[in-house]
């Protein structure tokens, strides 16, 4: 049998390439496996696609993303844009690891994820793809686990840099009270898979793939990575009591209640609805911050988000 293939994409500023190979080489002698590695780094200009081409073109079976959410991110975008054969293999090593997170991908021991790619068995994932107006002209980007606007982008947005290099995931936390400002409601129009646009008034639209943010917060409880849908959260509280609602909604009903009563399917209220989208397009009355996966990409007032089924198999 033919030695297995390893293209890895690797962010030389979040890891040695001595401790990948250190962790590679543990898993592999677990695993009694030896296979063939390749090795290719991120840079400032490219964060993972032009990579991942160049593993692709070398012949690669399984191309690994070493990195955070970004690199992730740019990996699973060039396999799904290329539909490519090659399975995806995750080494998390960023502050969020959100796509890992959700999947079950071991975090903080690079053996364990390592072993995941020499010996898991590959899913196949869906894809989210955001087709974006942006100053620049339109831009279409995928995501793996969550897009959208309103306070989950400006937590991004308003993150100090330094501050999530010391703290990880709780840097949000510091930036919530400035993205709660930032959140203002606003007119918009949404427009589901084949529907007509529907006028509302929303602070956050949120589209994810997957449910659970750092920390273990599951905000979309429903969503399955592999089920060809995207699941879709308007949050429109605006006031002290209609918060309250939202995170009783969140929290509560879709939460702690959900999880003693065994029940499915998620409740909306009148400041959270929740519902499941093929397609979806949004047009903002003023222009907002857009996010995908942790980045974020500017602001817009236009996009249009579609899913790909089944787009990259994932170990």
């Amino acid at each position: 049998m033919d030695a297995l293939r390893i293209g890895i994409v690797w962010n030389p500023s979040k890891t040695s390439k001595e401790e990948l190979e250190s962790g590679l080489t543990d898993a592999a002698a677990s695993a009694g496996a030896e296979p063939r590695v390749t090795w290719w780094e991120t840079t400032p200009d490219d964060a993972g696609q032009g990579a991942a081409a160049s593993a692709l073109a070398d012949g690669a079976d399984v191309i690994v993303a070493a990195g955070g959410d970004g690199t992730v991110r740019a990996v699973a975008e060039h396999l799904a844009h290329e539909e490519a054969d090659a399975e995806l293999g995750i080494v998390p090593l960023g502050t969020g690891n959100l796509l890992a997170r959700n999947l079950g991908v071991p975090l903080d021991d690079l053996p364990a994820a390592f072993g995941r790619v020499l010996a898991g068995t590959a899913r196949p994932v869906d894809v989210g793809w955001a087709e974006v107006d942006l100053d620049g002209g339109t831009e279409r980007h995928a995501f793996a686990v969550l897009a959208g606007f309103g306070i989950d982008a400006h937590m991004i947005a308003e993150t100090d840099d330094d501050l999530k290099d010391k703290a990880g995931w709780l840097a949000y936390v510091e930036s919530l009270g400035r993205a709660f400002t930032a959140s203002e409601v606003i007119d918009l129009r949404l427009a589901v898979d084949d529907g007509e646009p529907a006028d509302a008034r929303a602070h956050t639209v949120l589209v994810g793939n997957c449910g659970m943010l750092q920390a273990g917060v599951t905000l979309l409880p429903d969503a399955d990575p592999s089920d060809g849908e995207l699941d879709l959260l308007v949050l429109s509280a605006d006031g002290a009591v209609q918060w309250l609602d939202t995170i009783r909604n969140l929290v509560w009903d879709n939460g702690i209640r959900r999880l003693l009563t065994g029940t499915n399917g998620t409740e909306s209220s009148d400041s959270a609805a929740h519902g499941r989208v093929r397609r979806l397009r949004v047009e903002l009355g003023e222009p907002r911050v857009f996010e995908i996966d942790g980045e974020d990409l500017g602001e817009t007032q236009r996009v249009t988000i579609t899913v790909q089924p089944g787009a990259v198999r994932i170990r």
